[in-house]
């Protein structure tokens, strides 16, 4: 039976990229388009599924968090100028932070279930309640439900229908009552906006495993992209 399933990670990773830059157009100089802010739901559970696979098959985690820590830092101020219109905005973090806390939340997770006695479990689930309480506490973008929903994909691989279904339901009570936004009126029900992100789902489910074409100028493109655009947007918003 051929495989059906056609998306590599760096094309699902070209698609988030762009939803995401619909979404921070909409929020700076292309006010009023609903529907740019509604794909750019899409953007956040493809990053958190591309970061829970790369936890997976990562040979140097230390590593991947640096490059994390560093695009945050990096970030932090492009992204003040866009959700702040300002060099310094301590009210909301870069998205990166989350990504960062989200990694170590799925090395706790992986410890705390491997570690044989409770005392040997303690220290692992005490990360792991940090992994999630501090981007809430900190403000970073999506939070602890960021967080939610990369541990999500992470305890969720495997692909079967089962996953599918856990996935879906899981995206939907984050998307629905941890997160808020605008809110629409589907007959009795109010749906939140973010809501959206459910649409990622089946650009996930045909994610055929493989990464795509490896190049380290590709790699390094594809996270300079988030503070590169991010820079130019807020200096165009502060310029209006």
């Amino acid at each position: 039976m051929p495989n059906r399933r056609f998306f590599t990670a760096n094309q699902l990773k070209a698609i988030a990229l762009f939803c995401m830059l619909l979404d921070h157009m909409w929020a700076t100089i292309v006010p009023g388009r609903e529907w740019m802010t509604c794909v750019g739901r899409i953007a956040f559970p493809i990053f958190a599924f591309e970061l829970a696979q790369g936890y997976t098959h990562t040979h140097d985690l230390r590593a991947y968090a640096k490059r994390l820590l560093l695009l945050a830092v990096v970030s932090e101020v492009p992204f003040d100028m866009v959700v702040g219109g300002t060099y310094f905005y301590p009210w909301h973090q870069n998205v990166a932070w989350t990504l960062l806390a989200g990694l170590w939340a799925c090395h706790c997770a992986d410890r705390c279930r491997t570690a044989p006695t409770l005392p040997e479990k303690l220290p692992p689930l005490l990360g792991l309640l940090a992994a999630l309480l501090l981007p809430g506490l900190l403000l970073t973008d999506y939070g602890t439900a960021g967080v939610v929903i990369i541990l999500l994909f992470r305890l969720t691989r495997g692909g079967g229908w089962r996953s599918c279904l856990a996935q879906a339901v899981g995206l939907f009570v984050v998307s629905q009552y941890m997160l808020i936004g605008q809110v629409y009126l589907v007959g009795p029900f109010e749906i939140q906006q973010e809501c959206f992100a459910l649409l990622a789902l089946p650009l996930i489910w045909l994610y055929n495993g493989q990464h795509g074409r490896k190049n380290k100028a590709l790699q390094h493109a594809a996270y300079a992209f988030y503070p590169a655009h991010l820079l130019v947007l807020g200096m165009l918003f502060m310029a209006k």
